[in-house]
């Protein structure tokens, strides 16, 4: 794949080499992750009588058997964590798309480098709302019981692991990838 101009050698780099092809799964995985975390009914659980999500908070009363759940999109830091953590998904959809058009058709690794910065903007996004998230949790929210951050605060951070992974592995820029096989 080498061609000499002016006496120079150029090496021409596939459009698809293996760490971009596990990239575009690392993005497909931190999509899903999001998509589960978005959707998660439990971020905060405390014993059996309290959950958290990013858009309804539940209590069931002792003794009771019925659930009182509010709309928990009233603060401005949990509009500001689910925006976050929408626009950082948003992103890596972008990212998604971006970097199957590029596989598919085999464009120049300028697209690539397009994906990398929306991960790691996506990453800052996501890495400062579940840095928020848990600060605000604890400084507001009066739970007289043990309470854990559960399944789907850990999606989330699954998701933004899954990005940073991605953004690296689009930033691998080999001229002659045999070379590191």
């Amino acid at each position: 794949m080498a061609s000499s101009v002016n006496g120079t050698e150029e090496v021409r780099v596939p459009a698809l080499t293996p760490p971009k092809l596990l990239g575009l799964v690392c993005v497909f995985l931190a999509l899903c992750l999001d998509v589960g975390a978005l959707l998660s009914p439990a971020w905060v659980t405390a014993d059996d009588h309290y959950y958290l999500s990013l858009w309804r908070s539940c209590r069931k009363t002792f003794g009771s058997a019925e659930w009182s759940c509010d709309f928990t999109l009233t603060t401005d830091w949990q509009r500001v964590t689910v925006n976050l953590l929408l626009a950082g998904a948003v992103h890596k959809l972008l990212c998604f798309i971006v970097a199957l058009v590029s596989m598919c058709v085999g464009t120049v690794r300028r697209c690539y480098t397009l994906v990398a910065v929306l991960l790691f903007n996506a990453v800052v996004m996501q890495m400062c709302s579940l840095v928020l998230f848990p600060i605000k949790f604890i400084e507001t929210v009066t739970l007289t019981v043990y309470h854990e951050f559960n399944w789907g605060y850990g999606l989330a951070w699954g998701s933004t692991i899954f990005s940073f992974g991605g953004g690296l592995l689009y930033c691998m820029h080999p001229k002659n990838y045999e070379e590191y096989c």
